[in-house]
């Protein structure tokens, strides 16, 4: 089967990117050098084709919410114009996707959900709401470009006006551009201040050209955008986040409302974790892969889940999975196989400081 193509596929190799098949897209893993692109987005601003996340459209009343039950996140008491991120769990307990949420109105929601997940996702919320709630997947006519730098707002600014400096984190708004109104939200997934639009993907082509006529922008690809949510710490589905982990293994249980019923709750509430998700430097340039094994005095403890060579600090970096009782900052231990490991430490994300995040 062919893989898809997103609206902004042929500017991509306009632009000599290097494609690879991702969540059933064709996708830029990069334009020359992920390490430049890594460097770029933390001097100034990177543009990302994320057209390939999953995004959902939910109406119903908040005084009785199936939606509320369907996901950990409390989307009753969120205020309108906020983001929550939060998990779609099944009911042991283990991540079925990680999520943010929208509250566009009153009764009204948007949810934000991994690519390689969105039709599962669709399939597990539609049983879980009731019929009287309203569920639509936008994903196909939604395009979504994320603005990441420190030198972002002042770009989108450019495009949207000055009401983006109303914007704080986790929030968004509504913004008349390109002959439509549209959200403009500032998460970010690098580190760094940043901001994702959402618009129609017909306008796509029109609105990628013009970012990337002004000089501080430049494409970055899935390359990039690795190294960058790594040195931040930031779990990626499908390597830190499975189903064969909670939160609690992952260390975000605060992410949980245990106020409110969700699916999965009781078995979170009887979980007792003997993992924990933690991030660790190695003594060398060696980047760790997925699954290499995490050992103390030649025992095994654990399992990487990522790892990268971080450009800022000259050295690999990755999280892992290790028993408990290891996990101590600036414990010693070794990563790879019994036929070769390296030398490294157990450190707590983030590894890369004083970002413009929340600036």
């Amino acid at each position: 089967m062919e893989n898809k193509k997103t609206p902004l596929y042929n500017l991509h190799l306009k632009l000599n990117a290097e494609m690879i098949e991702f969540a059933g897209y064709n996708m830029p893993v990069h334009y020359g050098s992920i390490l430049q692109e890594a460097k770029h987005t933390r001097e100034k601003v990177s543009i990302f084709d994320i057209f390939h996340m999953g995004e959902f459209y939910i109406k119903e009343n908040p005084e009785n919410s199936s939606l509320d039950r369907a996901i950990t996140v409390p989307v009753v008491k969120m205020k309108e114009k906020t983001c929550k991120y939060g998990f779609l769990l099944n009911d042991q307990g283990g991540i079925l996707d990680d999520l943010i949420v929208y509250r566009l109105k009153y009764d009204e929601w948007m949810i934000v959900v991994n690519a390689s997940n969105e039709k599962r996702d669709e399939e597990v919320i539609r049983k879980r709401i009731s019929g009287q709630t309203f569920f639509e997947n936008i994903s196909e006519k939604t395009m979504k470009i994320d603005v990441q730098g420190p030198l972002s707002r002042e770009i989108v600014k450019k495009i949207a006006g000055e009401k983006i400096d109303n914007l704080k984190y986790y929030t968004f708004d509504n913004f008349d551009f390109f002959g439509g109104n549209y959200i403009i939200s500032r998460t970010g997934y690098t580190g760094e201040l940043g901001y994702e639009i959402y618009i129609d993907s017909k306008k796509s082509e029109e609105l990628w050209n013009l970012l990337l006529s002004f000089p501080e922008v430049k494409p970055a690809g899935l390359g990039a955008r690795d190294v960058l949510r790594l040195e931040m710490g930031y779990p990626l589905y499908g390597e830190e986040l499975t189903e064969d982990v909670t939160p609690i293994d992952a260390g975000m249980e605060r992410f949980l409302d245990f106020e409110k019923d969700f699916s999965g709750k009781n078995a979170i509430l009887d979980y007792k974790s003997k993992k924990l998700l933690c991030g660790f430097v190695v003594e060398s340039r060696r980047t760790m892969r997925h699954n290499s094994k995490v050992f103390v005095n030649d025992k095994e403890i654990g399992y990487v889940t990522s790892g990268v060579f971080t450009p800022h600090l000259n050295c690999g970096i990755g999280m892992a999975y290790v028993l408990k009782e290891y996990v101590k900052e600036n414990a010693e231990i070794f990563l790879g196989n019994e036929m070769k490991e390296v030398k490294g430490k157990i450190v707590k994300p983030p590894f890369i400081k004083n970002t413009s995040l929340k600036k």
